[in-house]
Protein backbone atom coordinates (compact mmCIF):
# COMPACT_ATOMS: atom_id res chain seq x y z
CA UNK A 1 0.00 0.00 0.00
CA UNK A 2 1.25 3.47 -0.90
CA UNK A 3 0.36 6.80 0.64
CA UNK A 4 0.03 9.87 -1.58
CA UNK A 5 -0.30 13.39 -0.19
CA UNK A 6 0.40 15.59 -3.20
CA UNK A 7 -2.50 16.53 -5.48
CA UNK A 8 -0.30 16.40 -8.56
CA UNK A 9 1.16 13.04 -7.55
CA UNK A 10 -2.34 11.58 -7.11
CA UNK A 11 -3.47 12.76 -10.51
CA UNK A 12 -0.28 11.58 -12.21
CA UNK A 13 -0.58 8.17 -10.57
CA UNK A 14 -4.13 7.79 -11.85
CA UNK A 15 -3.23 8.96 -15.35
CA UNK A 16 -0.44 6.38 -15.40
CA UNK A 17 -2.74 3.63 -14.20
CA UNK A 18 -5.25 4.46 -16.92
CA UNK A 19 -2.51 4.36 -19.58
CA UNK A 20 -1.75 0.83 -18.41
CA UNK A 21 -5.40 -0.09 -18.86
CA UNK A 22 -6.15 -0.36 -15.15
CA UNK A 23 -9.61 0.33 -13.75
CA UNK A 24 -9.61 2.63 -10.71
CA UNK A 25 -12.03 2.17 -7.82
CA UNK A 26 -12.44 4.99 -5.31
CA UNK A 27 -13.78 5.22 -1.76
CA UNK A 28 -13.86 8.80 -0.41
CA UNK A 29 -13.89 9.04 3.40
CA UNK A 30 -13.16 11.40 6.27
CA UNK A 31 -11.22 8.69 8.07
CA UNK A 32 -11.96 7.15 11.45
CA UNK A 33 -12.68 4.02 9.46
CA UNK A 34 -15.07 1.25 10.53
CA UNK A 35 -16.54 -1.90 9.01
CA UNK A 36 -18.97 0.18 6.97
CA UNK A 37 -16.09 1.88 5.15
CA UNK A 38 -14.28 -1.41 4.73
CA UNK A 39 -17.35 -2.96 3.12
CA UNK A 40 -17.18 -0.18 0.52
CA UNK A 41 -13.52 -0.99 -0.13
CA UNK A 42 -14.50 -4.59 -0.83
CA UNK A 43 -17.14 -3.44 -3.32
CA UNK A 44 -14.57 -1.24 -5.04
CA UNK A 45 -12.05 -4.08 -5.14
CA UNK A 46 -14.54 -6.37 -6.87
CA UNK A 47 -15.04 -3.81 -9.65
CA UNK A 48 -11.55 -2.44 -10.21
CA UNK A 49 -7.86 -3.19 -10.51
CA UNK A 50 -6.63 -0.40 -8.23
CA UNK A 51 -8.43 0.82 -5.10
CA UNK A 52 -7.86 4.36 -3.86
CA UNK A 53 -9.25 5.46 -0.49
CA UNK A 54 -9.08 9.14 0.40
CA UNK A 55 -9.00 10.50 3.94
CA UNK A 56 -9.85 14.17 4.21
CA UNK A 57 -11.89 15.90 6.90
CA UNK A 58 -13.51 18.48 4.68
CA UNK A 59 -13.89 21.84 6.44
CA UNK A 60 -16.43 23.35 4.05
CA UNK A 61 -19.10 20.73 4.78
CA UNK A 62 -19.14 21.53 8.50
CA UNK A 63 -21.34 24.30 9.84
CA UNK A 64 -20.21 26.73 12.55
CA UNK A 65 -20.37 25.00 15.92
CA UNK A 66 -20.16 21.49 14.47
CA UNK A 67 -17.42 18.99 15.24
CA UNK A 68 -14.78 19.75 12.61
CA UNK A 69 -12.02 20.47 15.13
CA UNK A 70 -12.71 17.39 17.25
CA UNK A 71 -13.63 14.98 14.45
CA UNK A 72 -11.60 11.83 15.25
CA UNK A 73 -8.43 11.37 13.20
CA UNK A 74 -6.87 8.00 14.19
CA UNK A 75 -4.31 8.00 11.37
CA UNK A 76 -2.25 4.93 12.28
CA UNK A 77 -5.33 2.80 12.90
CA UNK A 78 -6.87 3.90 9.60
CA UNK A 79 -3.71 3.03 7.70
CA UNK A 80 -3.57 -0.42 9.32
CA UNK A 81 -7.19 -1.12 8.38
CA UNK A 82 -6.52 -0.03 4.81
CA UNK A 83 -3.56 -2.43 4.56
CA UNK A 84 -5.61 -5.29 5.97
CA UNK A 85 -8.48 -4.65 3.56
CA UNK A 86 -6.35 -4.42 0.43
CA UNK A 87 -6.37 -0.71 -0.34
CA UNK A 88 -3.68 0.12 -2.89
CA UNK A 89 -3.45 3.90 -2.39
CA UNK A 90 -4.40 6.04 0.60
CA UNK A 91 -4.76 9.63 -0.57
CA UNK A 92 -4.16 12.14 2.23
CA UNK A 93 -4.56 15.67 0.86
CA UNK A 94 -4.33 18.47 3.38
CA UNK A 95 -6.55 21.50 3.70
CA UNK A 96 -3.90 24.00 2.57
CA UNK A 97 -3.43 22.27 -0.77
CA UNK A 98 -7.07 21.31 -1.36
CA UNK A 99 -8.35 24.87 -0.88
CA UNK A 100 -6.41 27.93 -1.93
CA UNK A 101 -6.61 30.85 0.46
CA UNK A 102 -8.74 32.74 -2.05
CA UNK A 103 -10.77 29.77 -3.36
CA UNK A 104 -14.13 30.93 -4.71
CA UNK A 105 -15.57 28.13 -6.88
CA UNK A 106 -18.12 25.66 -5.51
CA UNK A 107 -20.29 22.88 -6.94
CA UNK A 108 -23.92 23.08 -5.86
CA UNK A 109 -26.90 20.78 -6.43
CA UNK A 110 -30.25 22.56 -6.17
CA UNK A 111 -33.08 19.99 -6.27
CA UNK A 112 -32.21 17.13 -3.94
CA UNK A 113 -30.26 19.03 -1.29
CA UNK A 114 -32.93 21.30 0.19
CA UNK A 115 -34.79 18.86 2.44
CA UNK A 116 -33.80 16.21 4.99
CA UNK A 117 -30.28 17.01 6.24
CA UNK A 118 -30.13 20.01 3.92
CA UNK A 119 -32.83 21.73 5.97
CA UNK A 120 -30.97 21.55 9.26
CA UNK A 121 -27.45 21.82 7.81
CA UNK A 122 -27.66 24.58 5.15
CA UNK A 123 -24.55 24.66 2.99
CA UNK A 124 -23.45 21.18 4.04
CA UNK A 125 -24.13 19.55 0.69
CA UNK A 126 -22.45 22.34 -1.24
CA UNK A 127 -19.35 21.40 0.71
CA UNK A 128 -19.88 17.72 -0.07
CA UNK A 129 -20.39 18.14 -3.81
CA UNK A 130 -17.45 20.52 -4.07
CA UNK A 131 -14.99 18.19 -2.35
CA UNK A 132 -16.24 15.10 -4.18
CA UNK A 133 -15.94 16.89 -7.53
CA UNK A 134 -12.37 17.89 -6.66
CA UNK A 135 -11.51 14.36 -5.56
CA UNK A 136 -12.98 12.92 -8.75
CA UNK A 137 -10.75 15.25 -10.77
CA UNK A 138 -7.68 14.12 -8.81
CA UNK A 139 -8.30 10.38 -8.48
CA UNK A 140 -9.96 9.98 -11.91
CA UNK A 141 -11.93 6.90 -10.84
CA UNK A 142 -13.88 4.57 -13.08
CA UNK A 143 -15.95 3.44 -10.09
CA UNK A 144 -16.75 5.31 -6.86
CA UNK A 145 -18.46 3.68 -3.90
CA UNK A 146 -20.68 5.44 -1.35
CA UNK A 147 -22.76 4.15 1.56
CA UNK A 148 -26.54 3.98 1.75
CA UNK A 149 -26.48 5.32 5.32
CA UNK A 150 -25.73 8.79 3.95
CA UNK A 151 -28.58 8.30 1.52
CA UNK A 152 -29.24 11.93 0.59
CA UNK A 153 -25.56 12.45 -0.07
CA UNK A 154 -25.52 9.38 -2.31
CA UNK A 155 -28.51 10.57 -4.35
CA UNK A 156 -26.92 14.01 -4.73
CA UNK A 157 -23.62 12.54 -5.91
CA UNK A 158 -25.47 10.37 -8.43
CA UNK A 159 -27.21 13.49 -9.74
CA UNK A 160 -23.93 15.42 -9.91
CA UNK A 161 -22.26 12.65 -11.88
CA UNK A 162 -25.19 12.55 -14.28
CA UNK A 163 -25.53 16.29 -14.76
CA UNK A 164 -21.80 17.06 -15.03
CA UNK A 165 -21.10 14.04 -17.25
CA UNK A 166 -18.49 12.38 -15.10
CA UNK A 167 -17.57 9.00 -16.68
CA UNK A 168 -17.87 7.26 -13.32
CA UNK A 169 -20.03 4.35 -12.16
CA UNK A 170 -21.51 5.12 -8.74
CA UNK A 171 -22.02 2.07 -6.54
CA UNK A 172 -24.06 2.21 -3.32
CA UNK A 173 -23.10 -0.09 -0.48
CA UNK A 174 -25.72 -1.29 2.05
CA UNK A 175 -25.83 0.00 5.62
CA UNK A 176 -23.61 -1.97 7.99
CA UNK A 177 -24.98 -2.27 11.52
CA UNK A 178 -23.96 -3.29 14.99
CA UNK A 179 -25.56 -6.44 16.41
CA UNK A 180 -28.29 -4.34 18.05
CA UNK A 181 -29.08 -2.50 14.80
CA UNK A 182 -27.23 0.79 15.27
CA UNK A 183 -25.84 1.93 11.93
CA UNK A 184 -22.06 2.17 12.01
CA UNK A 185 -20.78 5.74 12.10
CA UNK A 186 -17.52 7.42 13.02
CA UNK A 187 -19.54 9.65 15.34
CA UNK A 188 -20.83 6.71 17.40
CA UNK A 189 -17.68 7.01 19.49
CA UNK A 190 -18.99 10.31 20.85
CA UNK A 191 -21.79 8.47 22.67
CA UNK A 192 -21.65 7.82 26.40
CA UNK A 193 -22.65 4.37 27.69
CA UNK A 194 -26.23 5.46 28.40
CA UNK A 195 -26.47 7.35 25.11
CA UNK A 196 -25.23 4.27 23.27
CA UNK A 197 -28.15 2.34 24.75
CA UNK A 198 -30.57 5.08 23.72
CA UNK A 199 -29.16 5.23 20.19
CA UNK A 200 -30.86 2.02 19.10
CA UNK A 201 -34.13 3.94 19.11
CA UNK A 202 -33.40 4.99 15.52
CA UNK A 203 -33.25 1.41 14.31
CA UNK A 204 -36.19 0.28 16.43
CA UNK A 205 -38.37 3.09 15.08
CA UNK A 206 -37.46 2.16 11.51
CA UNK A 207 -38.33 -1.46 12.17
CA UNK A 208 -41.63 -0.37 13.70
CA UNK A 209 -42.41 1.61 10.55
CA UNK A 210 -41.55 -1.38 8.36
CA UNK A 211 -43.89 -3.61 10.36
CA UNK A 212 -46.73 -1.10 10.15
CA UNK A 213 -46.36 -0.96 6.37
CA UNK A 214 -46.20 -4.76 6.17
CA UNK A 215 -49.39 -4.92 8.25
CA UNK A 216 -51.17 -2.61 5.81
CA UNK A 217 -50.68 0.93 7.17
CA UNK A 218 -50.14 3.46 4.38
CA UNK A 219 -50.62 6.79 6.15
CA UNK A 220 -47.35 8.65 6.63
CA UNK A 221 -48.90 10.65 9.48
CA UNK A 222 -49.82 7.50 11.39
CA UNK A 223 -46.44 5.87 10.89
CA UNK A 224 -44.55 9.03 11.84
CA UNK A 225 -46.60 9.38 15.02
CA UNK A 226 -45.74 5.83 16.04
CA UNK A 227 -42.06 6.49 15.38
CA UNK A 228 -42.11 9.67 17.44
CA UNK A 229 -43.67 7.73 20.33
CA UNK A 230 -41.00 5.04 20.08
CA UNK A 231 -38.10 7.49 19.99
CA UNK A 232 -39.48 9.60 22.83
CA UNK A 233 -38.97 6.65 25.19
CA UNK A 234 -35.22 7.30 24.99
CA UNK A 235 -34.38 10.09 27.43
CA UNK A 236 -31.41 11.54 25.54
CA UNK A 237 -33.09 11.52 22.10
CA UNK A 238 -34.26 14.67 20.30
CA UNK A 239 -35.73 14.31 16.81
CA UNK A 240 -34.29 16.52 14.07
CA UNK A 241 -36.53 15.07 11.36
CA UNK A 242 -38.49 12.00 10.31
CA UNK A 243 -39.27 12.25 6.61
CA UNK A 244 -40.99 10.06 4.03
CA UNK A 245 -39.88 10.96 0.52
CA UNK A 246 -39.87 9.59 -2.99
CA UNK A 247 -36.70 7.55 -3.27
CA UNK A 248 -35.72 9.16 -6.58
CA UNK A 249 -36.80 12.80 -6.24
CA UNK A 250 -36.58 13.09 -2.42
CA UNK A 251 -39.88 14.97 -2.49
CA UNK A 252 -42.22 14.44 0.50
CA UNK A 253 -45.07 11.95 0.24
CA UNK A 254 -48.16 11.50 2.40
CA UNK A 255 -48.95 7.91 1.50
CA UNK A 256 -46.56 4.96 1.35
CA UNK A 257 -46.35 3.82 -2.24
CA UNK A 258 -43.15 2.28 -3.54
CA UNK A 259 -40.49 3.43 -3.64
CA UNK A 260 -40.59 5.46 -0.43
CA UNK A 261 -37.46 6.38 1.45
CA UNK A 262 -37.91 6.81 5.18
CA UNK A 263 -35.03 8.85 6.59
CA UNK A 264 -34.49 10.27 10.05
CA UNK A 265 -31.98 12.29 12.01
CA UNK A 266 -31.96 12.18 15.80
CA UNK A 267 -29.68 13.83 18.31
CA UNK A 268 -28.61 11.48 21.06
CA UNK A 269 -27.26 13.88 23.61
CA UNK A 270 -25.02 16.15 21.55
CA UNK A 271 -24.42 13.57 18.80
CA UNK A 272 -26.49 13.74 15.64
CA UNK A 273 -27.16 10.32 14.09
CA UNK A 274 -28.88 9.47 10.81
CA UNK A 275 -30.45 6.30 9.45
CA UNK A 276 -32.89 5.25 6.77
CA UNK A 277 -34.77 2.44 5.10
CA UNK A 278 -36.59 2.02 1.81
CA UNK A 279 -40.12 0.91 2.65
CA UNK A 280 -41.51 -2.01 0.68
CA UNK A 281 -45.14 -3.00 0.44
CA UNK A 282 -44.45 -6.75 0.45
Amino acid sequence: MDIIRSLDAMQQYSLGAKKRGLRIGFVPTMGCLHEGHLSLVKLARARSDVVVLSIFVNPIQFLPGEDFARYPRPVERDEALCRETGVDIVFYPDEATMYSVDHSVYVEETRLSGGLCGSSRPGHFRGVTTIVAKLFNLVLPDVAVFGQKDVQQSRIIQRMVRDLNYPIDIILGPIVREVDGLALSSRNRYLSASERQDSVCLYHSLRRAEKMVKDGERSVAQIRAAMVSAISLSKSARIDYIEFVNDRTLQPVTVVEEPVLLALAVKIGATRLIDNVVLKLT
